[in-house]
């Protein structure tokens, strides 16, 4: 009882967020279920975990000498890049189970060290001593979380609102990497609880972002678009305006899936080719528009470049138009005005060209 009372008054605040975090998964309906679901088995994996450490470092602070410690810290050591790889799996979409395997090698390493000494040991008398491959279980679980960092800074807007989230949990996920070579083993009893605000804040942001968000291709949508035009007009350099071509054709045709699939797809070339100051939005069915912050035309035309060179790649096609305005000359309205007939212009020379009846399409 004594334990048990010493483990809920050290993770009381860990419990409380993973409350939390399951009530408002369970109850916030517009969520994919396969994502509340792999956030549920996260949660309860970090909650099993904060057992684990509790216990192990319990008996360490006891002096007890016990012969089943090295199997706690295999698990421990085992968890941590697993918790990462799991984070990375739930919150980037469309990746492969592969990405477990350098989670099981170092499982697997680290039980071979309660024989073998590679990862860790414990000598006679209970004192830990790292082993030759004992910067593993960080090094790991820091690649993990770099490659997820990055992943998600890929697939964001570039702006401040789903930076800023992104930059707090590289700073949540980091400290599990580099505190414990600064705090020693104590930073080890708040590891989870960091790992879960860190989760859990980046969760909110999340669903704070759901409204400006585009359900379908994930780009901010035409709220946003709006209110982004509001903040800073002056600094808005540039506005590149895009049509796919062929929406209605592959819709009556394939199905409105393959349409679905098809906009998600230019959608992502339209974000790869972004780049700083650029920000995209679906603003209708086929429609996207590109925001140009303190930019020069010619950086205009490179992202114009770019997008035709990712667009190329796919079985896809679309018209753009833009306008440049330098030391805000043209109004916000008139700048979209001018990139919307660029783009109207372009798409009538495509279905010219074609010899395509656009009314059919």
């Amino acid at each position: 009882m004594l334990m048990a009372r010493d483990y809920f008054i050290q993770n009381w605040s860990l419990i409380l967020i993973s409350l939390a975090f399951l009530v408002s998964l369970r109850t916030t309906a517009f969520l994919d279920k396969t994502f509340s679901n792999r956030m549920c088995l996260l949660i309860a994996s970090v909650l099993l975990l904060s057992v684990v450490v509790f216990f192990e470092f319990y008996l360490s602070e006891h002096g007890i000498v016990w012969k089943g410690r090295p199997y706690l810290t295999a698990v421990r050591y085992s968890a941590m890049p697993f918790v990462d790889a799991l984070i990375l799996y739930t919150l980037v979409k469309k990746l492969r189970k592969t990405l477990f395997i350098p989670a099981c090698i170092l499982a697997v390493l680290c039980f071979l060290s309660i024989w073998n000494g590679w990862v860790f040991r414990f000598e006679e008398d209970g004192t830990f001593v790292r082993g030759p491959l004992g910067l593993l279980p960080f090094i790991v679980p820091g690649t993990y979380g770099s490659v997820l960092v990055y992943a998600l800074y890929k697939r964001s807007n570039k702006q401040s609102i789903e930076l800023i989230p992104i930059a707090y949990f590289a700073f949540a996920l980091g400290s599990g990497v580099f505190l414990p070579f600064i705090f020693g083993p104590v930073y080890s009893h708040i590891f989870c609880t960091t790992i879960a605000i860190g989760l859990f804040t980046y969760y909110l942001f999340s669903v704070l972002n759901l409204t400006k968000k585009d359900s379908l291709t994930d780009l901010l949508n035409r709220q946003a678009c709006y209110g982004d035009m509001e903040i800073d007009p002056s600094g808005i350099t540039a506005l590149v305006s895009i049509d796919m071509n062929g929406l209605k054709h592959i819709n009556d045709t394939h199905g409105h899936a393959a349409g679905d699939e098809a906009l998600v797809s230019l959608a992502l070339c339209f974000v790869q080719a972004a780049k700083s100051r650029q920000s995209v939005y679906r603003v209708g069915g086929d429609e996207f528009l590109i925001i140009c912050r303190h930019g020069t035309e010619e950086d205009v035309l490179q992202l114009i470049d770019r997008i035709k060179k990712n667009v190329a790649e796919t079985p896809y096609s679309c018209a753009i138009g833009y306008s440049f305005s330098e030391n805000h000359q043209k109004s916000i309205s008139e700048m979209l005005k001018e990139s919307d007939e660029g783009m109207y212009a372009a798409k009538a020379e495509y279905y010219r060209t074609a010899g395509i009846d656009r009314r059919r399409n």
